[in-house]
């Protein structure tokens, strides 16, 4: 019995030490953008996102291998485990973080560029019984707000963010931010942002802001007309005086 216990315990040292090796970038971004990350060791043994992450590598590179069931299995393992289905089909590049990932959704021809973001009930979803390649493409440094939907074959731009519960079906240029449903893209003055943030919360709304400009402008003609009044009534009592 000890000897048994020597060998798990030793046998999850070698199971983290390899997590740590093979998965340097995926727990970096984890203790990069989350700040309740207390430590790499904790991230390997209790983040469900990377855990996720850990199982489509290994369904990916089983699927690549045209092995059949087996990675299809080992995905739909992790979704019970983690809340987070991940199609072995997909492809992901490195540093992607899944903030508690609770009903997060990843495709099967979806393509995920590096360092990108995604929070809990995400779906990167088809929008039809096509074949073919009908998930989208996000590009680098992405953030996905919480329970947002981006579907269909489209491209989301580099350096793109889009707000919690935005529905995207067309495509994003880089630069961008996109909110509301269907999606609206904001344009970011063409800025390039070195770093990735991760409020996607307190977004632009250009339905707001176009309502702002257009009460500014009915205020501005409120107070021509209000003027061109004044001048009137001064007018006719001048002639009334006469």
């Amino acid at each position: 019995m000890f000897l048994l216990l020597i060998f798990v315990i030793l046998a999850i040292i070698a199971g983290i030490a390899i997590v740590y090796l093979l998965f340097q970038p995926e727990i970096r971004a984890a203790m990069e953008r989350d700040p309740a990350a207390i430590s790499k060791i904790e991230v390997i043994l209790t983040y469900s996102g990377l855990h996720a992450i850990i199982f489509y590598r290994i369904a990916h590179f089983l699927s690549r291998l045209k092995i059949p069931y087996l990675p299809r299995i080992i995905s739909q393992f992790a979704r019970w485990l983690t809340g987070i289905e991940i199609h072995p089909g997909a492809r992901i590049g490195k540093g992607l973080f899944i903030d508690h990932g609770m009903g997060v959704v990843i495709g099967e021809t979806t393509i995920i560029g590096n360092n990108v973001t995604l929070y809990q009930g995400v779906t990167l979803g088809g929008t039809g019984k096509e074949r073919g390649k009908r998930h989208p493409t996000i590009g680098d440094n992405v953030v996905i707000g919480a329970g947002a939907k981006v579907l269909g074959n489209i491209r989301i731009g580099n350096n793109v963010q889009i707000g919690a519960n935005a529905v995207v079906i067309k495509d994003v240029p880089d630069n961008s931010t996109v909110v509301g449903v269907p999606g609206r893209i904001v344009k970011r003055e063409g800025k390039k942002f070195p770093a990735i943030t991760l409020d996607h919360t307190n977004l632009p709304d250009p339905l707001a802001q176009s309502i702002e400009r257009l009460q500014s402008e009915i205020n501005y003609i409120e107070d021509i007309l209000r003027e061109w009044r004044k001048k009137k009534e001064e007018e006719l009592n001048n002639n009334d005086g006469d």
